[in-house]
């Protein structure tokens, strides 16, 4: 191989590891977003629990006497005599334990023989070891198409590339940019469900409505203690 020759790969390779250095960072930050979207998701739903979700359930408990009472106890004895006599259900039966198959035998002792922690050290050895653990999992329910996915998902990997030279370094390179790409498939995916939630589309229009000024979770409390006075002094006329 001339020097020519070699200076190009060289050259090829620094490309590529410079690519997919970038590719990192930018997987790295959509990483971020889907666990920043996650942390605000909770913390909205956890907010308008507090402050709005149990006025609802408290309306509603209210809106049931009223309808209870409206019913009359004639209707709300043949509600219970109805329960009473409607049969009791059966005990759920627990499931049978998963049969291991001899095709999901070799395919577990293909994945071992491929990943086992044994062939290699550092990060590549955690990696090994993760994968270890999830292959122990599907194989103690059966789980072949588990298995199958594990088994080439490695052998698609950076990892799995054998040797130091040129071409082995690109294949490695060429890989993981491969991965990169799936991983930004997964998380754009899962922010795609995230956003599209009914509580995340509320609290988009809740954090609009806080720009200009106008807090719609406090309209809504408002409304809702309102409805809830209402609904008890109906309830308390009702009763007397």
């Amino acid at each position: 191989m001339t020097d020519l020759v070699r200076s190009k790969r060289a050259g090829d390779l620094d490309t590529l590891r410079a690519r997919i250095a970038a590719d990192e960072v930018d997987l790295d930050a959509r990483g971020g977003e889907l666990s920043r979207v996650k942390m605000d998701l909770a913390a909205f739903r956890v907010r308008y629990r507090r402050e709005v979700g149990l006025l609802h359930e408290e309306l509603e408990e209210l809106e049931r006497g009223i309808a209870e009472l409206e019913l009359g106890e004639f209707a709300k004895r043949l509600d219970e005599e109805g329960a009473a006599a409607a049969p009791r259900a059966a005990p759920p039966q627990t499931a049978p334990r998963a049969l291991t198959s001899d095709a999901v035998r070799r395919l577990f002792r293909d994945v071992a023989k491929a990943i086992h922690p044994d062939r290699a050290t550092g990060e590549d050895r955690d990696r090994r070891h993760a994968l270890m653990i999830e292959a122990n999992r599907a194989y103690a329910v059966g789980d072949e198409e588990r298995l199958r996915r594990i088994l080439e998902a490695w052998e698609k990997s950076p990892e799995a590339v054998q040797g130091e030279d040129a071409d082995a370094e690109r294949q490695r390179l060429l890989r993981r940019a491969a991965q990169i790409e799936e991983e930004r498939a997964v998380i754009d995916g899962e922010l795609g469900e995230l956003k599209a939630l009914p509580l995340w589309q509320l609290k988009t229009m809740v954090d609009e409505a806080a720009g200009r000024g106008k807090d719609l979770i406090a309209d809504q409390v408002r409304r809702l203690k309102r409805d809830i006075v209402a609904a008890r002094n109906r309830l308390d006329a009702m009763r007397h």
